[in-house]
């Protein structure tokens, strides 16, 4: 997995960037937690994608909102298709080939993907509280005014 910006590169026409070639890995690079989950894959699990944090992303070329660029980790795929949260994490497991590739089609079955929903809902919400999390990494939730909106 390599980290890049995607705006740079070939671009279509109408001037907007070109959809990248390989799947792009979307996250959170303002969360610690998020980006030393993305370097241990980089160093570990090396899933074949581009990686962006969406703050520097050219969302709308990817064909995402800011909101659920906020929301989830996201793989978008060559042709568009966009999976958020265990199921982006899937994916990128599955690129990655071999015994990740095992795991990664696991958490695309009922009723495991049910379970990867739940356990990466309860991680997203409390990243700030694990290793490697900052107040950077809270979740928005009405009323406490800080954070980003989730994981």
């Amino acid at each position: 997995m390599r980290t890049r910006s995607l705006p740079s590169g070939p671009r279509l026409p109408s001037g907007h960037p070109a959809r990248p070639v390989r799947p792009v890995l979307v996250y959170d690079g303002d969360c610690a937690f998020c980006t030393a989950a993305l370097r241990f894959g980089e160093r570990h699990v090396r899933p074949r994608c581009e990686s962006e944090p969406w703050q520097s992303a050219d969302l709308a070329a990817l064909g995402v909102t800011r909101e659920r660029a906020e929301h989830e980790v996201l793989w978008v795929t060559p042709v568009g298709t966009v999976y958020g949260g265990a199921q982006a994490v899937a994916k990128a497991l599955l690129s990655a080939g071999g015994p990740w590739a095992v795991a990664g089609a696991l958490l695309t079955l009922p009723p495991v993907r049910w379970v990867a929903h739940l356990g990466y809902r309860l991680i997203a919400a409390n990243r700030h509280r694990l290793p490697g999390g900052t107040a950077a990494c809270a979740v928005i939730r009405p009323g406490n005014g800080h954070g980003h909106a989730a994981g």
